[in-house]
């Protein structure tokens, strides 16, 4: 494409030395390299959007591959960590906190997973609620990767606030789906359905907990979704 600087595509043992970095985050091998193959792709249709950067993780593998297309990833995320993440709490990490601002954050691991991976000129991490960004958002979306809060209110809020920011082609990813609700919140599993639903998205292939919905081209979306609601809008 013109004006952009290509690269050539990583192969998954590039991925692996990535994951080799020990990056904080919670990311298996099969979706760390679908995450990126997926941005590659997208990144020439438009700009990349991801919620919930944490420490960088993803935002390593979606802005390589951002990156490698020329493209720009939007990072989101308040850095304070989610709910499981705050002190006493099952994922509490204390080096995550600072006690000078007697809270979790995370922003300084993301700078540095950034500047440690050459992705200054690509990545532009968004410090803030996901929500309260969305609600000025004007720039139409190529990838919407949605891995914040996995409480029911927050993961609704990102579909509610981002999947109609989408491209036609786009791609609208959710991390930890589980089928079996004894191993992971369902959540995010919710909300996967409920793009389903709509009648806006076509389901992809998982990626171990990965769920990849792509959003129908303007003749592949039904007059009605399955609910008897005119399809012209995220249900």
């Amino acid at each position: 494409m013109e004006g952009r600087q290509l690269h050539r595509p990583r192969t998954a043992a590039d991925v692996r030395d990535v994951l080799k970095m020990a990056i904080k985050g919670f990311l298996a091998e099969d979706e760390a390299l679908r995450l990126y193959e997926l941005a590659r792709e997208a990144s020439l249709l438009g700009p990349c959007l991801e919620i919930g950067s944490y420490c960088g993780k993803s935002t390593a593998f979606l802005g390589l591959g951002c990156r490698d297309s020329g493209g720009r990833l939007y990072s989101i995320d308040h850095h304070r960590g989610s709910e499981e993440q705050q002190p006493g709490q099952a994922y509490f990490d204390p080096e995550l906190f600072e006690s000078r601002k007697n809270r979790i954050d995370t922003l300084p691991f993301l700078l540095r997973t950034i500047k440690i991976l050459d992705l200054t000129d690509t990545v532009l991490p968004l410090v803030g609620r996901s929500e309260d960004i969305a609600s000025f958002w004007k720039k139409p979306l190529s990838l919407v990767f949605i891995d914040g809060s996995h409480s029911f209110a927050a993961a609704l809020a990102d579909y509610d606030g981002w999947a109609s920011r989408l491209l036609p082609g786009g791609y609208l990813l959710i991390h930890d789906i589980f089928l079996d609700p004894l191993k992971g919140g369902q959540a995010p599993r919710c909300i996967y359905e409920m793009a389903l639903a709509s009648g806006l998205f076509q389901a992809r292939p998982m990626v171990n907990t990965l769920g990849i919905l792509q959003r129908s081209l303007p003749g592949e979306i039904p007059e009605t979704t399955d609910r008897g609601k005119p399809a012209t809008g995220i249900a």
